[in-house]
């Protein structure tokens, strides 16, 4: 029984202790419920900050383009789940108390379970740790992303472009830069290889990210920022405003050294709309743009301006004949190809396009047609309408107003390749009513030349091969034929200029034509029948030199005319002219032109051009061309008689250019009867532009010549063999040119009353008359303590002078020439040094812009500085056929040694040297030059040494002359010469000279040394066309 009881007593025992560890087990929950629920409330609260701080790092990456790693987005995950959980047993009941139903304290304590494993699970959420990093890596954008383009590899002005291009990069005061050129000239493929280079580009102006945007001719503002916000992996919902986009794409960029390029950019863009931080207030950022339009890169405020220009003949070929293929360069195809090639004339696109429309096209046959369509531009070969004129058209479209369409449309009845004279062409625009003639000429003339320079900036017109001229690239003019033959009805044209036709057919002129040309063909006879062209306004029939008749019949078909232009051509008379709605007739350089008759209808002409006529007399019945403003009568050289009352009839008259003319203007008591006067001059109201030549000066001592005062430029020529300039004087100048015994008579009033004065021949000796006006100015001084009479003179020019004879000049203190902007010397003897002048006037040269030395053999030094000149301003210097000068500058001081000196030229920016055979210095061999941009030098054999090395070499942009020379520099250190070859441009050779040194000889032995082209003045002799008209006037005339 004690065993049993024992056994028993074992088994309950254990039974027992099992039964009250599983309860005490079950219940722990319970007693400890109350503190967990606590503790997992404040863990919870832990949680929720450090998920609250995730998220908000990741929100804010997001707006940055970065996301979450795959850890962090599962541990949001978790979290999440967690969460959930744990609102799922926040609604268990809690009376606080021990005494509860058995039903309800096992569910408490299945709850008590859960908060305790819910502890556990929150202390690993918070002890989370994510070794890779939070973001992914991949998010980052590239710095620079690689554009799949042409390569501009082995193009050498491609290549000198993208050069310009990093030197504006390089600079830190260009934050802003423009590229701008014709459309399909190659700025995309420049901008590409720019930003190609800037990839593998290891130096320090390496940019944090590089961004490119095409924008393109409809502006779409969100399309662009959509692209900004792709390249830097911003999420942009379309619901987004563009302000918002606008703020998440500044908030980005704000933090970024980066380079915007935009391209293709035909209009403004606010960069505060795309949110684009301004490149001003963050510094080392940039923009790049490109356009078509100078225009539109002055309005975006580019700080430098980087034109895209056409290839060269060679390398216009590679691209072609690569293009092309081998059969470009066979035996038979080759002199076609090459013609096609040059029709495109640099125009990359033009060239690919063409070039691979006429690919494998073995057959002669199929060469000929296409070259003769591109001649007569037809655009029927593959390809060139849609992908070579229809964007070229693109320009055309954009221009504002229909009148500057037309004015462009006009420009294509001139040949390829051809000059065109802005006064000219400018004139016809006004005959045509495509200006505003309700204004004065010189407002109108004005408006004109906004035109032209509009019509430039959008690569639409370009400068031509002389000053005052401009030409149309050849694939831009044909686009312009194509519209004015086939597009635009009411400007319906018929262009058959430079093609060498000898006649013209009747057949092409019709009624819907509106302007009609023949320019520059070998046309020998018109049609002697009536033509229909009835609603013709313009005629154009110059630069025929071998017309000399214009049969009456032929223009009785052209009633309508408002221009007619029959200049250099050999015509000796004209027929009548029966047309009342002429507004111009331009008889230019009709060297046989000897009569006019029958002109008395033209009651509506408003521009006459008789210049270089061989005319004698304006016959009386000119006095019924009331409506002139402007009348060109220079290098009428034969001209002697002018009937009084004409002119004065011409109450209209705003522009008389008589420059060169045989007739010289006297006063009324000088003058035989019937013969005009000068005061009669005084009766034209209007007139704001006069240029005459004048017996003497009493002309200008009359006792009333108040009526000068109205106008606004003047050129007063006296003298025996007077001198004067190529060009007629701009606005508000006032030119005087004196030569002979007339100068010391004349001097003061002339420097009194001239914004330019011309000296030439001085019979009694520069000195003398330089004396007598220092006495007047020191009177003049004297008398009103003001030197301010003479302030008005800003050119001087001097030439044909001795400073040999006479006493030794006296110094003044005053400069008695303080606002002296040019200054012009030529074939001066006596003259050692332009330092001779300075002491005697008192120049400073404070303002000074230009100076021009030419054929001054006796200069050594063009000028010493250190007594009278310690620095010069902006300046640029030209020098040439000075065959003893021997340095430029040299140092004279009798107070201060060299080394405290500073380089007299700091700012000098432009040097041109020609044929200064002894010349071996420019300045000490210590100095260098901070400023200087371009340099010019031919035929200076001796010169080795120019004052530039690493330090200034940023600021050259062109080094131009013969490659032996250059190759012959010596420098400082190699790495300088490397540095600046890229800007070297050689001159072309033919025979062992220079084309200047051609030019020169070739000018020596036609004319007289009056001040050349190289000073601003131009020899017509030196001209191509002049050449060519003079060629065959001086044959015999019949």
């Amino acid at each position: 029984m004690e065993v049993l009881t024992s056994i028993l007593g074992s088994v309950v025992a254990e039974i027992g202790g099992s039964f009250c560890g599983s309860i005490c087990s079950r219940i722990r929950p319970v007693f400890g419920f109350e503190k967990n629920v606590e503790d997992l409330k404040k863990a919870m609260k832990k949680l929720t900050d450090m998920t609250n701080d995730v998220k908000h790092l990741l929100e804010s990456a997001k707006s940055n383009g970065r996301s979450a790693t795959i850890e962090v987005k599962k541990w949001l995950r978790d979290v999440e789940e967690f969460v959930n959980r744990v609102n799922a047993v926040q609604g268990t009941p809690n009376d606080g108390g021990f005494c509860v139903c058995l039903w309800y304290c096992g569910r408490r304590i299945t709850t008590g379970k859960e908060v305790e494993k819910m502890l556990k699970e929150v202390e690993t959420l918070l002890k989370a740790s994510f070794p890779n990093g939070m973001l992914r890596a991949d998010d980052l954008p590239k710095p620079i992303e690689y554009i799949p383009g042409p390569s501009i590899e082995h193009q050498t002005t491609a290549s000198r472009t993208l050069a310009e291009l990093v030197k504006a990069l390089d600079n830190s005061d260009a934050r802003r830069i423009g590229v701008w050129g014709m459309g399909g000239v190659g700025k995309t493929t420049l901008a590409k290889n720019l930003n190609n280079m800037l990839n593998s580009d290891s130096s320090n102006r390496s940019f944090s990210i590089v961004i490119w945007a095409t924008v393109s001719k409809d502006l779409d503002l969100k399309r662009v920022q959509r692209q900004i916000a792709e390249r830097l992996n911003l999420e942009v919902p379309i619901e987004d405003s563009m302000e918002r986009t606008a703020g998440r794409i500044y908030q980005r960029l704000e933090k970024e050294k980066f380079l915007l390029i935009l391209d293709d950019v035909w209009e403004s863009i606010d960069l505060d709309h795309l949110g684009i931080p301004q490149p001003e207030i963050y510094s080392g950022s940039k923009i790049l743009l490109t356009s078509r339009f100078l225009d539109v890169c002055g309005e975006m405020m580019t700080d430098v301006e980087v034109r895209v220009n056409t290839l060269s003949d060679g390398e216009a070929w590679k691209l072609f004949s690569k293009k092309a293929g081998e059969v470009a360069s066979s035996e038979h195809v080759k002199p076609f190809a090459e013609a096609v090639a040059r029709e495109c004339c640099g125009l990359p696109l033009a060239l690919i396009i063409v070039g691979t429309a006429m690919r494998g096209k073995a057959k002669v046959e199929l060469w000929k047609p296409a070259l003769k369509q591109m001649q007569r531009s037809v655009p029927r070969i593959r390809g060139v309408r849609d992908k070579v004129y229809s964007p070229l058209k693109w320009s055309y479209d954009s221009l504002e107003g229909n009148d500057i369409k037309a004015c462009f449309l006009y420009c294509a009845l001139y040949p390829e390749d051809f000059s065109i004279d802005v006064n000219e062409l400018v004139d016809c625009w006004l005959a045509e009513g495509l200006i505003d003639e309700q204004q004065n000429y010189e407002d109108s003339v004005n408006d004109g030349i906004v035109i032209v320079e509009t019509l430039k900036a959008s690569c639409l017109l370009e400068d031509g091969a002389r000053e005052g001229s401009v030409k149309m690239h050849d694939v831009v003019r044909d686009v312009a034929v194509w519209i004015a033959s086939s597009l635009e009805h009411k400007y319906k044209s018929l262009s058959r200029s430079g093609i060498g036709s000898s006649e013209i057919s009747v057949a092409e002129l019709s009624d819907s034509l509106k302007r009609v040309s023949f320019v520059n063909n070998k046309i020998q006879e018109l049609p002697d029948c009536a033509s229909q062209c009835s609603g013709v306004s313009t005629l154009l029939l110059q630069d025929n030199l071998l017309l000399k008749v214009v049969p009456e019949r032929f223009l009785q078909g052209f009633q309508a005319l408002k221009v007619l232009n029959i200049s250099r051509t050999r015509i000796k008379s004209l027929p009548p002219l029966q047309f009342h709605d002429l507004r111009a007739l331009l008889l230019k350089d009709c060297f046989a032109l000897e009569k006019l008759t029958q002109l008395g209808g033209l009651s509506r002409l408003q521009m006459l051009d008789l210049c270089a006529t061989r005319i004698r007399e304006l016959p009386q019945e000119m006095e019924n061309l009331i409506s002139l403003k402007r009348v060109n009568l220079s290098y009428t050289s034969n001209l002697n008689n002018i009937r009084a009352g004409i002119m004065s009839k011409w109450t209209c008259l705003e522009d008389l250019d008589m420059r060169h003319s045989g007739y010289r203007w006297r006063r009324k008591e000088q003058v035989k009867d019937g013969e005009a006067n000068f005061e009669e001059l005084g009766c034209l109201k209007r007139l704001l532009s006069l240029s005459v030549t004048l017996k003497d000066i009493s002309c200008l001592g009359s006792e009333d010549i108040t009526w000068l005062k109205r106008v606004r430029s003047y050129e007063f020529v006296f003298g025996p063999n007077p001198t004067s300039n190529s060009s007629p004087p701009s606005r508000n100048e006032r030119r005087v040119a004196i030569s002979g015994p007339y100068i010391r008579g004349s001097v003061l009033w002339s420097f009194v009353n001239s914004s330019s004065l011309v000296l030439n021949r001085c019979d009694e000796g520069l000195k003398e008359i330089l004396e007598d006006f220092a006495r007047s100015s020191v009177s003049s001084f004297e008398r009103s303590n003001s030197a301010d009479s003479f302030s008005g003179l800003k050119s001087l020019s001097i030439m044909n002078c001795s400073l040999r004879q006479g006493k030794t000049l006296n110094a003044t203190s005053s400069d008695l020439l303080p606002n002296l902007e040019e200054l012009r010397l030529e074939n001066l003897t006596g003259m050692q040094s332009i330092s001779q002048l300075l002491g005697h006037l008192g120049l400073k040269f404070s303002i000074l812009k230009l100076i021009e030395v030419s054929r001054c053999d006796e200069m050594k030094c063009l000028l010493l500085y250190g007594k009278f000149i310690t620095t010069l301003p902006n300046v640029t210097i030209r020098v040439s056929f000075c065959y003893g000068l021997e340095k430029l500058f040299d140092f004279v001081s009798e107070e201060t040694s060299p080394g405290q000196v500073q380089p007299i030229v700091q700012k000098l920016q432009r040097l041109e040297l020609k044929t200064i055979p002894k010349l071996r210095n420019l300045c000490r061999l210590e100095e260098s030059w901070p400023s200087l941009e371009r340099v010019d030098v031919v035929a200076c054999d001796q010169l080795v040494k120019l004052p530039l090395n690493l330090q200034n070499a940023s600021t050259i942009i062109e080094i131009r002359g013969e490659s032996s020379w250059w190759n012959r520099l010596e420098f400082d250190n190699e790495n300088t010469k490397s540095t600046l070859q890229q800007y070297f441009r050689p001159y072309l050779f033919q025979g062992g000279k220079t084309e200047d040194q051609r030019t020169s000889n070739s000018q020596a032995r036609q004319t007289p040394p009056i001040f050349t082209s190289f000073l601003g003045f131009s020899n017509n002799a030196a001209d191509p066309m002049f050449g060519s008209v003079l060629e065959t006037m001086t044959s015999p005339l019949d």
